[in-house]
């Protein structure tokens, strides 16, 4: 079973719209969806998560369509993280955990103390009082305390300092060991999602440009650097995008599609995706 498919979703907002967006997450597998701001990520999880309703398409979670009355339900197994953790002002990490208590039939008291001993939450200081990075912890602590089978997480790396980002990535790790546990994760911080992530997703200006596993995307693409001369020596369909400067131009490029005589730098994740818009830019 897939954690999440969502197929030729449509979704209109006048100047901007989500447009034939079709992804799919494999059931135990880390998906990093990528792309600037405003690209569609957070429209994508809120569609995703029945918060918005699509012009055309469907999306289903865990194998259950989420316009359909079973969704509720299974809400129940989704562990959420917005851009922004919203929590009552006034309730300390202790009385969020009586609430969550009332609210989540399998919620794990004891898991949830746990994360916050190992957040280093102050358990009797007020949510407002709390800076970003803290209310993303609150938060990161909560949806992975209610025993979830998928975590949907919008930039929820955002605002923690690198050494405690890491030890939350290795926890996403740790959470995906389990077979039937997924996540898919939105975030600006593209090495994150090379560490961490399965597949790759990149959404830009509504468009998904590609959804592909990490390593076959590693494996495909490398980085060309010489004269323009050289690279326009190259199949045009091996270049998928190019910069300038000077006499010199680097490139993206499909290994399979270039001579294996030439010499490639490897490509990151980040190399492919900046190469990736300037090549839709240019045409």
């Amino acid at each position: 079973m897939n954690a999440i498919e969502l197929s030729h979703i449509c979704k209109s907002f006048g100047s901007f719209a989500i447009q034939d967006l079709s992804l799919t997450v494999p059931s135990g597998t880390i998906c990093g969806l990528v792309g600037e701001n405003g690209a569609g990520k957070s429209t994508t999880i809120r569609l995703l998560m029945n918060a918005l309703r699509p012009d055309s398409g469907q999306a289903a979670v865990l194998g259950v369509d989420v316009s359909s009355p079973e969704f509720q339900a299974i809400k129940e197994d989704i562990g959420v993280v917005l851009d922004e953790a919203y929590f009552p002002e006034v309730l300390t990490p202790i009385q969020v955990g009586k609430v969550m208590a009332s609210t989540y039939r399998r919620w794990d008291q004891k898991q949830y103390e746990d994360f916050l001993r190992r957040f280093d939450l102050p358990e009797k200081k007020v949510f407002k009082d709390f800076s970003r990075g803290m209310k993303m912890k609150l938060a990161i602590a909560v949806a992975m305390s209610h025993q979830p089978k998928l975590l949907v997480l919008d930039e929820a790396t955002s605002g923690l300092d690198p050494i405690v980002r890491d030890e939350v990535l290795e926890m996403f790790n740790e959470f995906t060991r389990e077979e039937d546990h997924s996540i898919l994760l939105s975030s600006h911080i593209v090495s994150d999602l090379e560490k961490l992530c399965d597949y790759i997703a990149f959404i830009h200006q509504g468009r998904l440009l590609f959804c592909d596993e990490k390593d076959q995307l590693l494996e495909t693409y490398g980085i060309f650097a010489g004269t323009s001369e050289q690279l326009e020596s190259l199949q045009e369909e091996a270049v998928v995008g190019r910069e300038n400067s000077g006499y010199s131009v680097r490139a993206l490029v499909q290994r399979d599609k270039v001579p294996a005589s030439l010499e490639l730098e490897r490509a990151s994740i980040e190399d492919i995706i900046l190469f990736t818009v300037k090549g839709a830019n240019e045409k």
